[in-house]
């Protein structure tokens, strides 16, 4: 069963925002904010074993590395002086 909410204290600017996409999109109000909050909130989260599966593949493509401390604090540094 669908449920119902009310957004209270909606900032004017927000609410324009809102209503021009809606007229862009040719949604109601109320759908383009479903649409924006399924955009902004993305899927479920995905399970944990899931994600350890795209970490470690993700360690894997990027081959062995090495840093030695004060070549990592020179990164920190680049463009900040």
């Amino acid at each position: 069963m669908a449920k119902t909410i009310t957004l209270k204290n909606l900032p004017d600017a927000l609410h324009s925002r809102l209503a021009a996409a809606a007229k862009r999109h040719r949604r109601s109000l109320n759908n383009e904010a479903i649409v924006c909050l399924e955009t902004g909130l993305g899927t479920a989260n995905p399970s944990m074993e899931g994600q350890l599966t795209r970490i470690r593949a993700l360690r894997e493509s990027l081959g062995p590395h090495s840093f030695d401390p004060d070549q990592i604090d020179e990164f920190k540094r680049v463009d900040r002086l």
